[in-house]
């Protein structure tokens, strides 16, 4: 395997935690038209901050399942197996709660307050969850790096 194809799912994730914590921005907004003067609101409202989040989210829900299924592709390419671990293990609950987020998406449009704190407290998980992917993805990075650096063996 191409020794960069490690690299794809290491960038795509980054890329993704930063649109994640963009949408997250946008949806704030969302919620403060609602809570603003009718003048803020008609400032406001052109923004289109609540359809921005909504689009991006499925942006997002798009690329969490590609980079899952693309970080597992890669590892099995590259080892003739999945490395079992927690890595691994927060990646899948990471895509699974970003699946759950966005089956959300009618109650939200409908205004139901319920299913809006469920939205924002599973991403505040899928945040904090993906955070701690992001970490342990930079020592998982610095050891591809150092075995392709190490070299290779003469076979004496």
């Amino acid at each position: 395997m191409l020794f960069a194809l490690n690299f794809v799912h290491p960038v795509l994730m980054w890329v993704l935690l930063g649109l994640m914590l963009y949408s997250g921005y946008l949806g704030f907004k969302a919620s403060q038209v609602r809570k603003v003067s009718a003048e803020e609101r008609k400032a406001m409202i052109p923004l289109r901050f609540g359809q921005r989040h909504a689009q991006l989210g499925a942006v997002i829900l798009g690329l969490t399942l590609l980079g899952a299924a693309g970080g597992m592709a890669a590892t099995f390419l590259k080892n003739g197996k999945l490395i079992i671990g927690p890595h691994l293990f927060v990646g899948l609950t990471v895509a699974v709660l970003v699946i759950a987020t966005a089956s959300l998406g009618p109650s939200l449009q409908k205004g139901k307050d319920w299913a809006r704190g469920l939205h924002v407290a599973i991403n505040g998980g899928v945040l904090l969850l993906f955070g701690w992917q992001a970490i342990s993805g930079i020592a998982i990075v610095q050891k591809l790096l150092s075995s392709a650096a190490a070299p290779a063996s003469l076979g004496t």
